[in-house]
């Protein structure tokens, strides 16, 4: 701040020593002029213009300095009370900006949450007549039109959940309800919903279920198993997908394991990152990259550790290791 100072009082700097050099050269060259008064004079005069630059440098300072010491946020409560009336212009301008973006950051808050509001209203909407389509479906008598009309309400069916849930991930947190719950139940259920697809497709299911029951949300739970066993149909060709769960120090683990085409090495460290579908199919412009990110997400609240394991033409498997019981604590405050 020494250098800063130094550099914006230079022009004055300069002034005062021009006009001392002034003085002396004047009095070398009148032989009327005494130099060494002059001298003394000067000297006199340096020596107090170096302590009032010391005096003002804290003064004139300390305003600039909360400037650059504040944090980069709206709050203006952390800056020192501007002396001077250039400082008080500084002040009034800042005063005025982060009003205007307060204001804004409201106004756009509110227009996001409006857009939420109606993009869930919509889905909600949505939901109806695409039970009531399911339903007609299942009346059709043409086996080859049911089972594709079927398989294509499934991915709109899918869609529509994962920006459902894409939507409600931000406030997870209040939508957690933690319980004892049913590993078979929930399995059972996703699997009941990729049926007609897996049937489609020659798919099965090997079950091992030797831990039952984990403590978790249900319906989080539910949404990245889906996630999982979806990918694992998707990317599977006829063949079983394993699903087994055990106990490992205290831990429920839970594995789904499938024989499809597996992942490059190269794509493993981003398959969770938001929008990342691959490098290696890159033209699939079925894949969404949501899935496995939002699946993340929402095990990183219920405390779920996700891991993955693959090779190119030897099948992927996800597994998900649950915390232990006491780990809940800062979640459930119980």
């Amino acid at each position: 701040m020494i250098k800063k100072y130094v550099m914006e009082r230079r022009s004055w700097i300069m002034l005062f020593i021009l006009q001392q050099m002034l003085i002396i050269f004047i009095a070398f060259i009148d032989s009327a002029i005494p130099l060494l008064p002059i001298l003394y004079l000067v000297f006199l005069s340096m020596l107090l213009f170096t302590i009032f630059l010391v005096i003002r440098y804290h003064k004139e300072t300390r305003f600039y300095k909360s400037l650059e010491e504040r944090d980069n946020n709206l709050d203006l409560t952390s800056i020192a009370s501007p002396e001077s009336p250039f400082e008080i212009i500084i002040e009034n301008s800042m005063t005025n900006q982060v009003d205007l973006l307060k204001k804004a950051a409201s106004q756009n808050l509110m227009a996001l949450e409006q857009e939420k509001d109606d993009l869930l209203a919509w889905i909600h909407e949505v939901k109806t007549p695409l039970t009531a389509m399911h339903l007609m479906i299942g009346r059709l008598d043409d086996e080859m039109m049911k089972t594709h009309l079927t398989y294509e309400w499934l991915r709109i069916h899918l869609l529509l959940d994962q920006q459902l849930h894409q939507r409600r991930i931000p406030f997870i947190e209040n939508d957690l309800y933690m319980e004892h719950t049913d590993l078979e139940t929930i399995i059972f259920n996703e699997i009941k919903t990729l049926q007609s697809w897996c049937i489609q497709k020659g798919i099965g299911f090997d079950i091992q279920l030797e831990a039952a029951e984990v403590l978790s949300d249900a319906k989080w739970l539910a949404f990245i198993l889906r996630q999982l066993l979806t990918n694992a149909v998707k990317y599977s060709h006829a063949s079983d997908i394993l699903i087994k769960s055990y106990q490992l120090a205290g831990q429920t683990i839970l594995e789904v394991k499938d024989s499809g085409r597996g992942i490059d090495p190269k794509d493993l460290p981003r398959i969770f990152d938001k929008g990342f579908t691959s490098t290696t199919l890159h033209q699939d412009i079925a894949a969404t990259g949501m899935g496995l990110y939002l699946a993340k997400k929402a095990a990183q609240s219920l405390l779920i550790h996700v891991d993955v394991k693959s090779a190119i033409g030897e099948g992927t498997t996800f597994t998900l290791t649950f915390p232990l019981k006491n780990e809940f604590v800062r979640i459930t405050g119980v």
